[in-house]
């Protein structure tokens, strides 16, 4: 007699793609009319901008650029000046064609922004990016279900716990803010460059919502009414919150990644800042799911054939946050502008778990004993082991860095959002053949007197032809037995 097993869809994104691009562009920029000739190139610095993704038929595609900013020394020995470009970017993954649309999620950080003059009037730039594409496809995985045990059938019955991604969207949101200089700051008469990084600092499912709030991070390089440049750091919050499809418990949690859209500084002529900027937040949910499948089964009085498989899940096994230290020999007199640009770490596995290779670079703006801007940039190379196989999927992501100056050194705390991912395998048994009764050995002891070695009381039963509430009554059993612990058993 057969045994039929109904199945359960369990819904739930699964990675498609993890990959990260360099790509360098390369453009000429022209100085505007009036503009004094180039001297020589101080510094340059970049922003890296998402205008779109797409999900082709069988290609991942970005859209984008890089706003960049040339510092630059006159030839007429007249102050500094400034001049602004935009380097468009475009980049592609491929996919297989079969598979059905999802998510894509990406993450810019900007590796390199340097520059010569190729004559007194044109600057040529070279900018580089790196984005992080990850790709997540709808999945619909099948497991066995039995709702009544067979008369005269021992099913071992387990629970998994196991954390998957649900659901992936965005949210697009608008920072616009009227921004104060603090007194004690020289007042701004020309803005050189800036940057933004947002990043969300809380963040909460409440049933259909994701709710978050963080704030963006505005860096800005000007030259102030003392005919210095001085940086100058603004913290923006915002607080959002977008719909979700579907509905979730108490467990759910939600990851972000954010990328600027558009950005725009402006300074009026009395002094006064306002800052512009679009916001794509692209969040992924997860939530646990009890999975409860039968692992296997027997018959103490009749044969029994079972079928198995394994399911496989894309299980989340662990999101954390870690912590490494950046530090470079970089002499620094009268600091004007200070960063760190942190590279996406790279991943060795060995033996004792996976290596993080962690690089990056300092990028100094300062003025000299003779009053002059110079800049200067040295390369760090960190590392950080972390616990893990082969089989585990480490995502590492850095996020906003703090940086600060001492004598002949530069410091950065780099913080790192770390997610462990692997393909869970829960064996199952998918079908149940019932066979004949067997007849009872006269010559077969109706208790059996055993000591336990490291067996599991369902592994006893099982090979004993009794079973495990039996075992459990004749020894007064609440758990598993102690290794080493002698046992009756009685043979059904």
């Amino acid at each position: 007699m057969d045994v039929n097993f109904q199945n359960r869809e369990i819904s739930c994104l699964s990675p498609a793609l993890r990959e990260i691009q360099n790509s360098e562009q390369t453009q000429e920029i022209k100085l505007t009319e009036g503009m004094p000739d180039v001297g020589r190139i101080v510094s340059a610095w970049g922003q890296p901008i998402l205008r779109g993704k797409e999900w082709g038929t069988d290609t991942l595609n970005y859209t984008g650029g890089m706003m960049v900013w040339v510092l630059y020394a006159p030839e007429d020995g007249s102050p500094e000046r400034c001049v602004e470009g935009w380097i468009p970017f475009q980049l592609r993954w491929d996919i297989p064609e079969e598979l059905p649309e999802g998510q894509i999620r990406l993450r810019l950080l900007p590796r390199v922004v340097d520059a010569r003059s190729v004559s007194p009037r044109k600057i040529l730039v070279r900018a580089g990016m790196a984005v992080s594409a990850e790709a997540f496809v709808p999945t619909h995985i099948p497991v066995p279900e039995l709702e009544e045990t067979p008369d005269g059938v021992e099913l071992l019955r387990r629970t998994y716990p196991v954390r998957l991604m649900k659901e992936a969207g965005e949210k697009s949101f608008v920072l616009d803010e009227e921004l104060a200089m603090p007194d004690s700051a020289p007042r701004p008469e020309q803005i050189i460059y800036y940057c933004v990084e947002p990043k969300v600092s809380d963040r909460k499912v409440l049933s259909e919502k994701v709710v978050f709030r963080g704030n963006a991070n505005l860096h800005t390089l000007y030259r102030g009414e003392d005919a210095q440049l001085h940086s100058w750091d603004f913290d923006l919050p915002f607080s959002q919150y977008a719909e979700l499809s579907g509905e979730y418990g108490p467990e759910a949690q939600a990851d972000f990644a954010l990328c600027p859209t558009s950005m725009e500084l402006e300074l009026d002529d009395g002094g006064h800042l306002r800052f512009k900027c679009g916001v794509t937040s692209q969040y992924c949910v997860t939530d646990r799911e009890q999975l409860s499948v039968v692992e296997d089964a027997y018959s103490p009085n009749r044969d029994l054939t079972i079928q198995t498989q394994t399911l496989e899940l894309p299980a989340i096994l662990e999101n954390r946050r870690e912590t490494a230290y950046a530090q470079g020999n970089l002499q620094v007199n009268t600091a004007a502008d200070l960063r760190f640009l942190p590279d996406f770490p790279k991943q060795k596995y060995r033996d004792s778990g996976v290596a993080l290779e962690l690089p990056g670079v300092f990028q100094s703006l300062s003025y000299g004993e003779d009053g002059s801007l110079g800049a200067a940039t040295v390369r760090w190379d960190g590392s950080m082991n972390l616990n893990a196989d082969e089989n585990t999927i480490l995502t590492a992501v850095p996020t906003p860095v703090a940086v600060q100056a001492s004598a002949g050194s530069v410091k950065a705390e780099l913080p790192l959002e770390l997610t462990a991912a692997a393909k869970q395998q829960i064996p199952v048994v998918t079908g149940l053949t019932l066979g004949e009764e067997r007849r009872p050995d006269p010559s077969r002891p109706c208790l059996i007197l055993r000591r336990v070695g490291g067996e599991s009381l369902w592994q006893i039963a099982k090979a004993a032809h009794s079973t495990t509430a039996a075992i459990r009554e004749a020894n007064g059993l609440q758990n598993e037995p102690a290794p080493g612990q002698l046992l009756l058993i009685p043979v059904v």
